[in-house]
């Protein structure tokens, strides 16, 4: 009778769009009533609770403060500096109200973009927070990055300013932030006009721009006490943007709007990570991902409960921690990546049985798929339910999940990333004919429009590019597509089977094929080079380039580790090849396009499939060659 319930659920959410829509807009506060739910006059774009003004920075924490002012909004753990903190929801107001207050002193206010970038600190979610209270627009780009990959979002987005630390550290290594900032900078045709700047006193080497960078100690002494008031925004009036990779080297910025994002968000703390008000959940992640956006910082402070920022890895100072963090602060509800579990896997459950996990009780996977021997590990070694969920930077919030009204007594299927969430109209549709597939058959995964609330309304500055980008594969049936395969069952579960599209996902950091691939190209020797994501047992997917090198260069160990360092300094280091093959050619079709796919199959052992429409399938066979010497 469950799935019934959810079936059910599931379906109203559809067919009575704006009666259920308007049951979940209730958990937000409302400065203004909307006048509509949804406006969908100009497919594909959906404006949500049309008229309505409210203010995610006053729902996440101004409205906390008359009935829980005094409980922990935030707990701050790092494992690298040793920090720990933690503020209550009044604590936490203060804090947001001085750095919104600085803002205002350089001019930030309305619509201006703020770029953050920032390791995982309290200061980070601070700006966050300050920024859409003052209905300022940030990006945060995630501290990984290296310098030319932030120069390009500076660009896109021409910030008005920019907080950034003095450094952040990860696994006992100081990543100096500052020069970076620097750098990128000097090679922007939009640098913003300040540098905020939060010393950590990692760096004793910091050096900051007289009348460009400013310290935030100072800043926030000066303003500290003040009252700044939330600017109260339209419903569709942008909250943030947040770059993801494409298939082109320009930054494709996920546009998310300010009511939509708030009630999807709220509502999906209640139906689908089934947590109250009051309790803690532990999201392992970063606030540059997605994730980091939605289930660190905005859902659990929109639903009244605390969250734990988290610095450092999950096996460092040993792979208890994440453990002794859920002790002390008795959470109830943990996020995190199948990668980061893969590797306390390797490490076995001694850790986990030295702490008191009982407080635990459901813990939450995605960033890629999920497999079965280690969902099953997880659960038994902590005896809790393992819920997958599936979704993108896109998106804000899941598209699928394990754990939804109607599921509560439903067995989880390892493998498997549950069922549609409410609001989602799925498909599965095949590649070549853009037809529907009936279950058990392979097909990408497409949300009939609209979106639901909280995914993107648009591609920054460019509407052309959302519609062209999400919107073409299946012509003239207004379907989103994810550019991921999925195959569901009879009984309604979905299972995902990885990208389709030209974007490599490395332990839950999502890559773009081309800038990686520019990134090799500018290596002095290299000709040509393709990049592509083979399947890794512990993160998901790891890198393989392939690289045609130029007449008068040899191949050698060297090269190739110039080649890797080249990529992790203009990319970051999380993008660095695992591997670079030197081969003669690469496969490509008679129009000139790269043959990744069949690449990667090659890589993986697996059947490359039809060649016919290779220019020279030769090129493939001597990949394969290349790969067994390899071996």
């Amino acid at each position: 009778m469950t799935l019934d319930n959810y079936r059910a659920f599931h379906r109203r959410s559809l067919e009575d769009r704006d009666v259920f829509w308007a049951e979940q807009a209730r958990l937000v506060d409302w400065h203004t009533g909307f006048e509509r739910v949804l406006d969908y006059s100009r497919p594909p774009f959906a404006r949500w609770f049309v008229g309505g003004e409210t203010n995610l920075c006053h729902n996440a924490v101004d409205r906390h403060l008359e009935t829980r002012g005094d409980q922990r909004a935030l707990v701050y753990v790092s494992s690298e500096t040793g920090e720990r903190e933690s503020f209550t929801y009044r604590e936490l107001h203060a804090e947001v109200s001085a750095f919104a207050a600085s803002l205002r002193e350089l001019g930030v206010g309305r619509s201006d973009r703020v770029v953050i970038y920032m390791p995982m600190m309290p200061e980070a979610l601070f700006a966050m927070l300050a920024c859409v209270r003052i209905g300022a627009i940030h990006s945060v780009v995630f501290g990984g990055f290296a310098a030319e990959n932030l120069a390009r979002r500076i660009d896109d987005a021409q910030p008005k300013a920019l907080i950034t630390s003095d450094a952040g550290m990860r696994g006992g290594n100081v990543i100096r932030y500052k020069p970076l900032v620097d750098r990128a900078i000097g090679m922007t045709e939009h640098p913003p006009g300040h540098v905020v700047v939060c010393n950590r006193h990692i760096d004793e080497n910091l050096n900051l721009e007289e009348g460009r960078d400013l310290d935030y100690a100072a800043l926030r002494e000066k303003h500290f006490g003040e009252e700044v008031p939330v600017e109260w925004l339209e419903s569709s009036e942008p909250s943030y943007i947040l770059y993801t990779s494409g298939t082109t080297g320009t930054p494709k910025g996920v546009q998310r709007d300010t009511g939509g994002y708030a009630v999807a968000l709220a509502a999906s703390m209640k139906h689908v990570f089934a947590t109250n008000p009051g309790e803690t959940m532990f999201t392992a992640s970063d606030i540059g991902w997605v994730v980091g956006h939605s289930y660190i910082v905005y859902g659990p402070l929109l639903y009244g409960l605390t969250t734990i920022v988290y610095e450092g890895l999950p096996v460092r100072p040993d792979p208890g921690i994440w453990w002794s963090i859920v002790e002390e602060h008795g959470v109830q509800t943990m996020f995190t990546s199948p990668t980061a579990i893969r590797a306390l896997r390797k490490q076995g459950p001694s850790y986990m049985e030295e702490h008191d996990t009982s407080s635990l009780r459901n813990l939450f996977l995605a960033g890629e798929p999920l497999d079965e021997p280690t969902a099953r590990w997880i659960s038994g070694a902590l005896g809790v339910s393992v819920r997958d969920n599936y979704w993108q930077t896109e998106t804000g919030w899941p598209i699928l999940s394990a754990m939804l009204p109607g599921l509560e007594d439903e067995p989880v299927v390892p493998g498997s990333a549950g069922f549609p969430c409410y609001g989602y109209d799925l498909r599965v549709m095949h590649e070549v004919s853009g037809e529907e597939v009936g279950p058990g058959e392979r097909g990408i995964l497409a949300i009939k429009a609209p979106l639901p609330p909280g995914c993107m309304s648009t591609v920054w500055g460019d509407d052309e590019r959302f519609v062209s980008t999400y919107f073409s594969s299946f012509p003239d049936k207004e379907l989103y597509s994810t550019f991921d395969w999925a195959m569901h069952a009879e009984d309604g579960r979905y299972y995902m089977m990885g990208r389709s599209d030209d974007v490599i996902n490395v332990a839950g950091h999502r890559l773009g094929t081309r800038e990686i691939e520019e990134a090799l190209s500018a290596h002095p020797a290299v000709a040509e080079a393709a990049a592509v994501g083979v399947a890794d047992e512990y993160r998901g997917q790891a890198i393989f380039a392939y690289v045609v090198l130029k007449e008068d260069a040899e191949p050698s160990p060297g090269l190739e580790s110039s080649i890797k360092e080249l990529v992790a300094e203009k990319v970051g280091p999380v993008a660095r090849p695992q591997r670079v093959h030197f081969v003669g050619a690469l496969p490509k079709t008679r129009s000139g396009k790269l043959l990744r796919r069949g690449i990667q199959a090659v890589a993986e052992s697996r059947d490359p499939g039809d060649l016919s429409t290779l220019e020279d399938p030769s090129a493939l066979e001597r990949i394969r060659a290349t790969e067994q010497e390899r071996a």
